[in-house]
Order: structure tokens, then C-alpha cells, then sequence
């Protein structure tokens, strides 16, 4: 795992996504953050996700793979997309904003891992076969109590392949870790 965020920053990154949808959900309008510090600015793969505070479900979970932006600015793009552009939801209203609890999950490098060497919540991963591909983030397999070839075939079924599909030689296994918090 790549550097641990500080505290404070977290702080400052939980805050940055809320007043990104918040600002958005008002105005139709994306955040600029004039933020000069050096952790923030990292390049950094960053997933949002949404949960219902008083139901606890699911309510949205969009992000990157692979660092492309500075951590302020990957929080704030896929607090919008979490917010708005997840499929699987109708997008959420500023009505709904205080009933929803942010987190945010910052991803290490990915790396091929073999499935022998996965461990279950230290590891997300990544199923790639041909144009198919399905990600779980290491907090998911532990939430649904799944041990490792149920993660595998859960993965296998998300990219709309058959249940074990992953033990096909085409497949390709990527993992990586995340440090993940919630707001406040």
C-alpha cells in the first residue's frame, strides 16, 4: 500500500466531496479547489461511494482504477459521478444529500496477483477478459461474508461472464489495496 493519508486530509477530502454534489446538485456547476498541498495533489485512484445513512444501502459507487488526476480533483469528479451517473440508481437530489454518508476509498498501484494469493479484506480486485472487466472494492467480499472463490465467481458474474470464468488462462487478475473512511 501507498502512502496512508493524514487525518486532516481526509478531513479536507471528505469535505471537498460533499460540497462538490452539493454545489453540483444546486447549480449544475463543478468546484475548482485552489488546494496547494502536496498529498492532495497526488495522482491517485479514488472510488466514492454513497450509502443511505438511515437505511445503510447502497446509494452510489463510481471511480478510478488507475491514478489519472490529482486526489482533490479524482474526489470531486466521482462524487458527482457517484452522485448523478451510476447506473444502477436514479440520481440522487439535493433533497437527499443530508440523509447520505460519504466514503471515500483510495486505491494503491494495481498489481496480477494469482488467486491463492488473494486476501480477503486486503484486497479489491480486478477480472479482465477481452472487453469484459468487473471491479470489487477488499471492503466488499468482507461485507457480504464472501470467502475467496465466492469473491472470484461474484467478480466473474459482474462482468457478465460465467460463474468461474476466472479460472479461464485468458483471464487477468489485478489487485490492489485501498485506505477508506467515511466522513466526519
Amino acid at each position: 500500500m501507498t502512502s496512508k493519508i493524514s487525518n486532516k486530509n481526509k478531513v479536507i477530502l471528505s469535505n471537498v466531496a460533499r460540497n462538490t454534489i452539493e454545489i453540483f446538485l444546486k447549480n449544475g456547476q463543478r468546484t475548482k479547489f485552489s488546494i496547494e498541498i502536496a498529498e492532495i495533489l497526488e495522482l491517485r485512484a479514488v472510488f466514492v461511494t454513497l450509502w443511505e445513512k438511515e437505511s445503510g444501502k447502497l446509494r452510489g459507487c463510481i471511480g478510478d482504477i488507475e491514478a489519472r488526476y490529482p486526489l482533490v480533483e479524482s474526489v470531486s469528479k466521482n462524487a458527482i459521478s457517484a452522485a448523478l451517473e451510476d447506473p444502477r440508481f436514479e440520481p440522487l437530489t439535493i433533497n437527499e444529500l443530508d440523509n447520505i454518508n460519504i466514503e471515500i476509498s483510495v486505491l494503491s498501484i494495481l498489481r496480477k496477483i494469482q488467486p491463492e494469493e488473494i486476501e480477503i479484506g486486503r484486497h479489491g480486485l480486478i477480472l479482465v477478459k477481452g472487453s469484459s472487466r468487473s471491479v470489487f472494492l477488499p471492503e466488499v467480499a468482507v461485507s457480504q461474508g464472501w470467502n475467496r472463490k465466492t469473491f472470484l465467481d461474484e467478480l466473474s458474474l459482474k462482468a457478465g461472464m460465467n460463474k468461474e470464468s476466472w479460472k479461464d488462462p485468458g483471464t487477468e487478475l489485478l489487485c490492489f489495496e485501498s485506505e477508506s473512511w467515511f466522513e466526519n
